[in-house]
């Protein structure tokens, strides 16, 4: 059986681009899957900013839509 017809799989969008994850993946674990540190990013969760307090309990589900900026520290 292949990912596409496998109902466990999740079809979503991180910054533009077609990616999947398990069913029940939590944000946290999406943002590692993808190789990124939760700590230094920030989230966009289907059009809205998505405070830290809610990432894990927030769920993956079909065609949601992330847009996941990373947080640059400097100054002066």
């Amino acid at each position: 059986m292949n990912n596409l017809s496998n109902p466990s799989v999740i079809r979503l969008q991180v910054n533009g681009e077609a990616q999947s994850c398990p069913g029940g993946t939590t944000l946290p674990q999406l943002l590692t899957q993808l190789g990124m540190d939760p700590r230094l990013v920030a989230v966009e969760y289907n059009g809205e900013i998505l405070h830290r307090q809610f990432w894990e309990t927030t769920v993956m589900q079909p065609d949601d839509r992330l847009e996941v900026v990373t947080i640059v520290g400097g100054g002066l």
